[in-house]
């Protein structure tokens, strides 16, 4: 049951919400078009259908606009606008020049996503969302790109000078947990980042404009990896801040530990960043020894990953004990299964066991030469992003927009609520699991169905891939539900006020260290393993290339 609000209850301020709101038009509207593009790009590689009405849009245009829409705009926009409501609700309302310049950063990320958007629309940037060279998009998406990087980090450093303000005036104080998190998550934006900046900036863009001849590719995936690996941490950590600090609240119990969430999102700040050549095990330009200190540095984020595991299920069973569940599981039982702001998460939380597993595969050295590049690493995509954190945004957009637009989440919506949880939860079994069992026998990770090697070895993947076209059904089924209850809590639901759950700390938890709030300490840690992990690297790629720096640099 949702709880009645108190005489205590805490508005984000009106200003600030509009700009929040304003990135979650973006992002829900990206979920629709991507969501369509996943839709039709599973019913082509089934084998079995064609694109309807005769559109001529290609098999990997599709494919593009899908991880595009998904994996950059959806999670990019959603987080932005969560964390500047989250800052607000707890550290009080931005100032005027701290708007102005989010909003500065919110057209240029506008823009940016139209540029690239109309580029691939017209057959100019059908690279992937990973556009690896030698593949070659138009200028003006890499422009496209550019401007959203630059774009969100306006919009980080709107939140990081709020909370420097918030530190300031209360000097001495831990300041409020969401606030700290989504600090973290902006640094840990701004930093990974940098690398496909410069990727972009100083190799692909003035490549596409013919001002260099040509580019170095494994600098360029390199590049692309020391963003792309820590791009997943910065699309979890929101997904954290709500399991953290809005859920507990939500089942009506505590944060069992607030300097245990800290240091969670402190180690994952950490070890986000020197481990991203463990995507390239199989490039051969890159020296074996770095490649095994990656490997070996990607699993010390198994530690923040079971301290977050032990603090949620602590969480639970402490109020599940408190409403009196007897037993080893009693407590179970007690939980509030019929609130979509807890069930649509904790199915992403349970989704997200096994893609953690199949990343400790990814990440193995001997492993990996099995899955590499086959629709396993896809089916492992889809269950991290897109269950794990993809639910438990919309979890926090079932609460989240009725309160920036002050209406209410009704019995209606709240079981619609849980009906998308479930058709999503469904849907991603059963597409998720043919992914990982076709990866087995060597299914490609990218490929149309008419382009595999021979008919027998398509013959067997044919069930895996009629499999993977009914789960993406599904899913496409439960974005509509979601689309429909988003429309309905933007403008059509009863008005009132929605409540922005933020749990309090236990009692009795220890006091948080105030070395958790040192950013130089924690900064110069930081970088000092990324100059650890890739100078090497790097000099050594830079060193032996046949481009060498011509390829690099536009001069």
């Amino acid at each position: 049951m949702k709880q009645k609000l108190t005489a205590s209850f805490i508005r984000v301020d009106g200003k600030d919400a509009k700009l929040a709101m304003a990135h979650m038009y973006v992002a829900f509207i990206a979920l629709l078009l991507g969501g369509l593009a996943g839709l039709l790009q599973v019913l082509v590689r089934s084998g079995e259908f064609t694109l309807p009405l005769g559109i001529k849009i290609g098999y990997y245009q599709v494919l593009t606009v899908h991880g595009i829409l998904l994996a950059l705009i959806l999670t990019t926009f959603f987080i932005m606008g969560f964390q500047i409501a989250s800052i607000s609700r707890t550290a009080g309302a931005f100032t005027n020049v701290q708007r102005k310049i989010g909003w500065t950063g919110f057209w240029l990320m506008l823009v940016g996503t139209a540029a690239a958007a109309a580029m691939v629309l017209l057959n100019k940037a059908t690279v992937l969302y990973t556009f690896y060279a030698p593949l070659k998009a138009h200028w003006i998406f890499y422009l496209g790109l550019a401007l959203v990087v630059v774009g969100s980090w306006l919009l980080c450093i709107m939140q990081i000078l709020k909370y420097y303000r918030w530190k300031k005036e209360n000097k001495g104080q831990t300041s409020p947990l969401l606030t700290y998190m989504a600090v973290v998550n902006s640094i840990l934006w701004i930093t990974c980042s940098l690398g496909v900046a410069v990727e972009v900036l100083f190799q692909l863009l003035p490549w596409s404009l013919g001002l260099v001849e040509r580019v170095d590719i494994l600098l360029s995936r390199t590049l692309f990896w020391y963003f792309g690996h820590a791009l997943v941490y910065f699309w979890l950590l929101p997904a954290y801040m709500a399991w953290y600090v809005v859920v507990p609240k939500v089942i009506g119990g505590h944060i069992f530990s607030d300097a245990l969430a800290r240091l969670s999102f402190i180690l994952f700040l950490l070890f986000s960043f020197p481990v991203g050549i463990h995507h390239q095990l199989t490039e051969p330009g890159i020296e074996g020894f770095w490649k095994f200190v990656q490997v070996v540095l990607t699993f010390f984020v198994v530690i923040p990953s079971l301290m977050t595991a032990f603090s949620l299920f602590a969480t639970f069973e402490m109020r599940g004990r408190e409403l009196g569940g007897k037993g080893v599981l009693g407590w179970f039982k007690n939980l509030p299964w019929g609130d979509a702001r807890f069930l649509v998460p904790f199915i992403g939380m349970v989704a997200f066991i096994p893609g953690g597993a199949g990343g400790i595969v990814n990440a193995s050295y001997q492993m990996n030469q099995l899955v590499h590049n086959t629709i396993w690493v896809t089916g492992h995509f889809h269950l991290t992003v897109a269950t794990a954190v993809a639910l438990t945004f919309f979890g926090v957009a079932f609460w989240l927009i009725p309160h920036l637009t002050g209406r209410t989440l009704t019995p209606k919506l709240n079981y619609l609520g849980n009906v998308s949880g479930i058709l999503w939860g469904i849907g991603m079994l059963i597409m998720s699991l043919s992914m990982h069992l076709a990866g087995l026998l060597g299914a490609p990770r990218r490929s149309e169905y008419s382009t595999y090697g021979g008919a027998e070895m398509a013959y067997d993947w044919i069930p895996y891939q009629i499999a993977q076209a009914v789960g993406g059904t599904i899913l496409f089924i439960a974005i509509l539900v979601i689309m429909y209850i988003v429309v309905q809590l933007i403008w059509f639901a009863p008005k009132g006020e929605e409540e922005f759950p933020v749990a309090t700390v236990a009692p009795g938890a220890e006091k948080t260290p105030a070395i958790l709030e040192n950013f130089k300490i924690w900064g110069v840690i930081l970088v000092a393993l990324i100059v650890f992990a890739y100078t090497m690297p790097i000099i050594d790629i830079i060193s032996n290339s046949p481009a060498g720096s011509k390829g690099f640099m536009p001069w």
